[in-house]
């Protein structure tokens, strides 16, 4: 495919998906195809998995190679949400240990390779979306963006540049408006949820025109781990109980261990030989078949490696709630049998914790822009998690239906993006 040069790429990272456009000083090229199993091309998973001896494979593609190689290997989902976390610098797969930052470079450069194919130009400039906050901590935001940027470097980039994910989609945003206005920018991924306040119209954009940024470390990844924890982790171990040979006391499953089980980033850390042998014991000492089910069946979701399909399950099901009085969370897997009912009105008392959160970076945000919601002309909302009927609710106390405005969920950022990129062509 041929096309005007030079090109800048513009890339949504995301936390659970992946988008790519390219640009030319005078026109988009348009959404790179990044993974043709995907129902829609150019929507990549960001997942990776690394079989036994094998090569990673990427998006749909990896979650067939996991399910044929029976659930063997590594599996890596919702990676990005460990840049801001000093305790995590990598890990070991297959005797070899690799870096944060060699990971995210592995899938960032399987990106820029198969745009760099499709395009057919070998690319080295990006403009490159992050969230307005990784952390509240600011020395935490700031190691995410070092290893981010290092990440980008190493995927053979050598020019980048971040755009906060909220800003991007308001460069796309302002295309369309008639006037000037103050726009809220919401923007609700699976990992962080990212606030912008702007003045926009359709006057070149300025970064004076922004008046807050604010955001918070949970989205939608957390909704699906408050279902886990207060509903799903039981089938799991959560409230087992135990006591200690020769010992009298009736002990229960420390709280602090079960909380990995709430996200498939953590998963994993159950897995630890130190983890692993406490858990076992627990299991030879714990009090009823149901407790010793509920152990067993947490042993086989280690062992196989099945958070990822588990969460699935949850995801499904918390979709479904937004249009439904009820949902099932239903999982099947030798040695697995999980069926959990959950209403609308139970999802909404387990979440209320994560949502409180979330809401309080959105008004923390208005209030640091120096203003109320009613002085917010137009709400902007994108991302996955906009969609959640609960999110929607939470928008309404603050701002009434005529104000929202439900934005291209899944491609305002990165066309966002482009935009920046077409700018920074322009200007040399």
């Amino acid at each position: 495919m041929a096309a005007a040069s030079p090109l800048v790429y513009a890339i949504d990272f995301g936390t659970s998906n992946s988008l790519l456009g390219a640009v030319s000083a005078d026109r988009s090229q348009g959404l790179a195809p990044l993974d043709p199993m995907a129902a829609d091309p150019h929507v990549l998973r960001s997942l990776m998995y690394f079989g036994p001896r094998q090569a990673p494979t990427f998006g749909e593609v990896a979650i067939k190679a996991y399910v044929d190689d029976s659930m063997h290997g590594r599996f890596l989902r919702s990676f990005k949400r460990f840049l801001p976390m000093k305790s995590f610098d990598g890990t070991l797969i297959d005797s070899k240990q690799w870096s944060l930052e060699e990971l995210t470079a592995r899938f960032l450069r399987e990106m820029r390779e198969r745009a760099n194919a499709h395009f057919d130009q070998d690319v080295e400039s990006t403009v490159l979306g992050r969230p307005a906050l990784f952390s509240d901590d600011e020395e935490s935001h700031q190691l995410a963006l070092s290893r981010l940027e290092t990440a980008a470097h190493l995927a053979g980039f050598k020019h980048v540049e971040f755009l906060p994910e909220p800003v991007a989609a308001a460069y796309r945003y302002r295309l369309e408006m008639k006037k000037e206005e103050v726009v809220l920018v919401a923007d609700f991924g699976g990992g962080t949820s990212d606030y912008t306040v702007l003045k926009l119209s359709q006057r070149e954009f300025r970064p004076s025109d922004v008046l807050a940024i604010g955001g918070a470390p949970l989205a939608g990844d957390s909704l699906d781990g408050a279902i886990m924890r207060h509903r799903i982790s039981k089938n799991f171990g959560s409230e087992v109980s135990y006591t200690v040979p020769f010992g009298s006391n009736v002990l229960t499953m420390p709280k602090s261990l079960m909380a990995y089980l709430t996200s498939t980033a953590h998963i994993n850390f159950l897995n630890s030989r130190e983890n692993r042998e406490f858990l076992k014991r627990v299991r030879d000492w714990s009090l009823g078949p149901q407790d010793q089910s509920a152990m067993e069946q947490l042993g086989v979701l280690l062992e196989n490696q099945l958070g990822f399909s588990v969460f699935e399950a949850i995801e499904r099901a918390k979709r479904a709630l937004s249009d439904h009085s009820h949902a099932e969370v239903s999982f099947r897997y030798p040695g697995i049998d999980l069926a959990e009912r959950v209403s609308a009105k139970q999802f909404k008392e387990y979440s209320k914790e994560e949502l409180a959160k979330i809401f309080a970076a959105l008004d923390e945000t208005l209030l640091r822009a120096g203003l109320n919601p009613k002085q917010v002309d137009r709400v902007c909302c994108t991302g996955g998690t906009a969609k959640v009927g609960l999110v929607r609710q939470e928008l309404l106390k603050r701002f009434d239906e005529s104000r929202l405005e439900n934005f291209r969920h899944f491609t305002s950022i990165v066309e966002g993006l482009g935009e920046r990129a077409q700018q920074l062509l322009r200007d040399g």
